[in-house]
């Protein structure tokens, strides 16, 4: 019989990660030095005022273990991508247009060459996000940094910072019984759930498959698949919310599915049922190859670890769903109707003919 595996077994103890964030209650105390007005709480974080009209959204983000993949694949010009895309997309959230990146790079030796191809990762995916990247640092730190090849290990973060109109403010309230979940497709796996992807699919973690092993049903090397850099929805989503109201604006990344959970404290009661899944031929083999290691890797992990095929959501009411999906369709996001809100106060998901209820 198949051991169930999960993340935790990967090394990311999803419990105790929410039981350390407990610990961000310490940090309220500072919010009264809040030099203009209130800060507001958010679903997804907080911003705070620059003038009475206009709030700020500040996010700092990183890849994580993705950074491995990029020394496996001997592929540094997309990681980058990914490390400004996890910042920007969690800046739109609120409504608000990033304004200005500023990047973080820690390496075990500060390498030409290298230092060339993380940058233009960042600078590509800056431009793509029409936001400059006005600061940054890059820090030799080898005694703390251990990479798979040697010189090679580095660590990478992306802090952005965006402005909102007051009155422009995606708040999370107001979701109701019916409202429709709008999904924009992802690239693959994006930069989450990657520890578990990597125990499972490649040799140098204890799976199964050599880098450049070519999986049937996959359109490159299992490394440069997992590889694939995450998608930014800036353009997509500030065009949207310019013409319709949002209600909420997910991306969907960590936590994957249970991220929706954040907006029931904003609309209490409600629930959320997903109808509409069709992944990315990665996700597929990323259970397979478990079995393959006599693991089993259930849906409901899938759900609670990997994105599965949308990379963000918006939530509007029922009367402009229509006109969402036709402004959506006319940028690359490929938007489908995913779900719809509940009154069940559950998150309900349909896949493969099966009900899944996580939890």
């Amino acid at each position: 019989m198949p051991k169930n595996y999960t993340y935790t077994d990967a090394g990311v103890n999803r419990e105790q990660r929410h039981e350390s964030k407990k610990a961000l209650q310490a940090l309220k105390k500072t919010y009264r030095h809040s030099r203009i007005g209130p800060i507001i709480h958010l679903p997804y974080g907080n911003i705070f005022p620059q003038t009475a009209d206009t709030y700020l959204d500040l996010v700092i983000e990183g890849v994580g273990t993705k950074v491995l993949l990029a020394q496996l694949a001997g592929k540094h010009d997309t990681i980058g991508i990914d490390a400004v895309a996890m910042a920007v997309n969690d800046v739109i959230r609120s409504g608000a247009t990033p304004l200005a990146i500023a990047d973080n790079i820690h390496a075990q030796a500060s390498n030409p060459e290298l230092v060339k191809a993380w940058l233009e990762g960042v600078a590509e995916a800056a431009d793509e996000a029409e936001c400059p990247v006005v600061s940054g640092e890059i820090g030799d730190v080898s005694e703390i940094l251990r990479g798979t090849k040697e010189g090679e290990g580095f660590d990478m973060i992306i802090a952005s910072i965006g402005h909102v109109a007051k009155n422009k403010i995606i708040t999370g309230k107001n979701i109701k019984l019916g409202d429709p979940i709008i999904g924009l497709r992802s690239s693959g796996l994006h930069s989450n759930g990657i520890t578990l992807a990597r125990k499972i699919l490649f040799k140098e973690w204890g799976g199964r498959h050599d880098p450049l092993t070519k999986v049937e049903g996959l359109g490159k090397e299992l490394v440069h698949e997992v590889l694939a850099p995450t998608k930014i929805y800036v353009k997509p989503l500030l065009q949207t919310a310019g013409e319709v109201q949002v209600k909420a604006a997910i991306h969907i990344t960590g936590d994957a599915y249970l991220k929706f959970n954040n907006l029931a404290s904003f609309s209490p009661g409600i629930g959320f049922k997903f109808t509409n899944f069709n992944p990315q031929p990665i996700f597929t083999v990323i259970q397979e190859t478990a079995q393959q290691l006599n693991l089993k890797i259930t849906d409901e992990e899938m759900f609670r670890t990997f994105n599965m095929g949308w990379g963000f959501a918006v939530i509007v009411d029922s009367t402009d769903a229509e006109k969402t999906l036709d402004l959506l369709e006319k940028t690359a996001c490929q938007p489908e109707l995913i779900g719809n809100v509940t009154g069940t106060g559950k998150i309900e998901i349909n896949y493969r003919r099966k009900k899944i209820v996580l939890a």
